[in-house]
């Protein structure tokens, strides 16, 4: 199964009142970010980077939970079980999701060096990750909109650490130049 047919398999479109209720935010957020901006507490890439942040994790949120249908509440506590059905019984569909996992969130570390205007600590990356996943985690327990699992958060969360860990390398080149 590929991305774009999952995509489609577990999301419908968007409702208007989540379209609006997006579309404002987004539009306090460019206010906020707008002002930051031309008091120069902020320098514009730093804005437009968080605009992108939000965006992405408006999309992420929405795939990932709002636009699921839903079911019946789901969970897995044991960590890394997702692994032992990979190594033990060669489940080729688990790994190709634990490695999109990853992916998930690495957009997020990526943009967080850029946002903070510096490096951005590697645990502090791993930290944002897992509080982002955990909310997609347990808004899927709490909305029935799919399956709650350490796996994902662990997943996530290091992927927001490699695109973090990515950008630091960029980031450090520029200022080292």
């Amino acid at each position: 199964m590929n991305v774009y047919h999952i995509f489609i398999t577990h999301n419908r479109a968007w409702s208007k009142r989540e379209i609006i209720v997006f579309a404002l935010i987004m539009l306090g957020a460019v206010i906020v970010l707008g002002v930051l901006t031309a008091d120069n507490k902020i320098r514009k890439i730093q804005a437009a980077a968080a605009l992108g942040l939000l965006v992405f994790l408006g999309i992420v949120l929405g795939s990932t939970v709002f636009t699921r249908e839903p079911g019946n509440r789901e969970y897995e506590l044991m960590p890394f079980w997702s692994w032992k059905k990979i190594f033990f019984y060669g489940n080729m569909g688990l790994l190709q999701e634990n490695l999109l996992n990853c992916i998930l969130l690495m957009p997020m570390g990526c943009l967080l060096p850029v946002i903070m205007g510096h490096q951005v600590k590697l645990k502090n990356a791993f930290a944002a990750g897992l509080m982002c996943s955990a909310l997609i985690e347990v808004s899927q327990l709490v909305f029935k909109r799919g399956l709650f699992e350490w796996d994902d958060m662990i997943h996530n969360s290091l992927g927001c650490l490699l695109g973090c860990f990515l950008v630091n390398i960029i980031v450090k080149k520029k200022y080292s130049d």
